[in-house]
C-alpha cells in the first residue's frame, strides 16, 4: 500500500474545529487553510489554542496554552514537576518552551477517514485539554507566582482530591 492510499479520504479536520469554535461562541482566526488560533477562557485561565494540520502525514497538532509565564530561576523545578504531571496523563502531555517559559499542552492526533475526522472528536481533544490545564492550573500558577516553593508544596497541590470544599 503506499503512502498515497493511506491518506487519500482524509478531509481537513481543521472545518470540524471551526464548526466546534462556532458552536462555543469562540473567536477565532484562520490565518492559512492549516492553522486556527483561538483564545479561550474558563473559570481559573485564559488559554490560547493552536490547531495546525499537517495533511502530508494525515495528522493535526493542537497546542493549548497557559496564560502563566514561570520565572527562569523556576525552570529546573518545572521541568521536575512536568515529568510528574505528563506521568499522570493519558492522552497528550505539557510541554514548557525554555524561551517563552509558558506551560503549553500538547496533543498530535492521526485521521483517517470519517471516524477520527469528525466534530465529536475535535470536541473530544478540546475537552480534554481544557480538563487538564484545569486540573494542573493551581501548581503552574505556584511556579509562576508563589514567593517560595519547595518540591514537597508542589506534591500536595499535585494530590487529587475527592469532592469539593
Amino acid at each position: 500500500m503506499s503512502d498515497m492510499d493511506l491518506f487519500d479520504d482524509i478531509s481537513n479536520p481543521l472545518d470540524s474545529v471551526e464548526e466546534v469554535l462556532h458552536g462555543n461562541e469562540w473567536v477565532y482566526d484562520r490565518p492559512t487553510d492549516s492553522e486556527i488560533i483561538v483564545q479561550a477562557s474558563s473559570q481559573r485561565s485564559h488559554y490560547r489554542m493552536t490547531f495546525l494540520w499537517q495533511e502530508e502525514y494525515g495528522a493535526m497538532q493542537f497546542f493549548c496554552e497557559m496564560d502563566e509565564i514561570i520565572p527562569k530561576k523556576r525552570m529546573d523545578m518545572a521541568g521536575r514537576t512536568l515529568r510528574k504531571i505528563n506521568e499522570r496523563l493519558w492522552l497528550g502531555h505539557f510541554d514548557l518552551p525554555a524561551e517563552a517559559r509558558t506551560p503549553v499542552f500538547r496533543y498530535t492526533c492521526l485521521f483517517r477517514g470519517a471516524q477520527t475526522s469528525g466534530i465529536e472528536h475535535v470536541e473530544d481533544i478540546v475537552e480534554i485539554a481544557m480538563a487538564e490545564c484545569e486540573r494542573f492550573h493551581n501548581v503552574f500558577a505556584l511556579l509562576a507566582t508563589a514567593p517560595s516553593l519547595t518540591d514537597d508544596i508542589i506534591d500536595l497541590v499535585m494530590t487529587d482530591h475527592g469532592g469539593a470544599a
